[in-house]
């Protein structure tokens, strides 16, 4: 028997689908901020305050900046007060302060725009910089220190310049609480103005972190004050400096920087090693061999007698 051919039953199409399809709308986004779930029937916000507020925890400065460009609500989601404060502690690694002065994007800017002391006072003796972290005090008073051993005891002469010179410490009152900035500066002789000196500074620079806001700092009104100074007429391994909240010198966090192995190069590395804790901050540079070290304690107040706003520890070859 002949094969039969299979036969091939087309069903007869719609009139609606044997007609091209005409599209009278191209494809868009939906231009609301609202859609439906359609497992639950709910309806999402994509501008919930709460939602974005979480998700400004996760941005640097740079991305909320360029969150708050992108529309107005945006803008006056970011510009709020509690999201740059969040950015500020977390990226600082500081506890909150008890009171600012400023609003906390301003101390944010202020903080992480690249700026130091340098920028605006003796532009021309500065070389290079070095960002070590911030610190927190709570006390009003701060131990300076060019050496990197816990003290057995605070020196209790009657000035500045005695204690330097009888311990190599000095303790400092009326220092303002809050959050301090530490900085490595290498500056230029700053004794002479001949271009072929080769003659370098190192300072520990610290400053709290409305400084750079202050009137008084930037109309030139408040200045630099040395407290005490000293010569160390001998070989020096390192030049090194230290500060203190006094409150927390005897602190666990604290006895890193007594710990030098931990932190410190090698005799051979010459390059500046810090480290810095809660309550603290410390330099260490290896010296080749030298015939000592001059050395100077700077302050800077907030006017007359007011409180200190501004900590340098500086030293340099002799």
């Amino acid at each position: 028997m002949p094969k039969r051919k299979r036969a091939v039953v087309t069903q007869p199409q719609p009139p609606q689908m044997q007609k091209r399809m005409r599209r009278t709308k191209t494809i868009c986004s939906c231009s609301s901020p609202r859609f439906t779930d359609i497992s639950t029937g709910s309806a999402f916000c994509w501008y919930e305050e709460d939602v974005w507020t979480e998700i400004a925890k996760y941005l640097d400065g740079k991305s909320l900046v360029m969150l708050a460009t992108t529309c107005r609500w945006f803008h006056g989601l970011i510009m709020e007060g509690s999201i740059w404060k969040y950015a500020c502690l977390r990226d600082l690694q500081v506890p909150a302060p008890l009171h600012v002065a400023f609003n906390w994007r301003k101390l944010y800017v202020s903080a992480f725009d690249g700026s130091h002391s340098y920028m605006f006072r003796q532009k021309e003796k500065h070389i290079d910089w070095m960002r070590i972290g911030a610190f927190s005090v709570e006390s009003s008073e701060a131990l300076l220190t060019e050496r990197l051993s816990n003290p057995t005891k605070l020196p209790e002469e009657d000035t500045m310049q005695k204690m330097l010179q009888a311990c190599g410490y000095c303790v400092l009152d009326n220092v303002k609480a809050g959050i301090w900035i530490a900085d490595l500066q290498l500056v230029r002789c700053p004794v002479c103005e001949l271009n072929t000196c080769d003659g370098t500074m190192q300072t520990l620079d610290a400053r709290h972190i409305e400084l750079f806001l202050s009137e008084g700092y930037q109309n030139g009104s408040w200045e630099y004050e040395i407290i005490g100074s000293h010569d160390v007429k001998k070989h020096v391994d390192g030049a090194s400096g230290a500060i203190f909240d006094l409150k927390h010198l005897n602190d666990s966090p604290t006895s890193a920087v007594f710990n030098l192995k931990s932190w410190v190069g090698k005799p051979n590395d010459w390059q500046p090693k810090a480290i810095i804790t809660l309550h603290s901050v410390a330099v260490n540079t290896n010296l080749q061999k030298n015939e000592g070290l001059q050395v100077k304690y700077q302050v800077m107040r907030a006017g007359a007698g007011g409180e200190v706003v501004s900590i340098r520890i500086s030293q340099q070859l002799l």
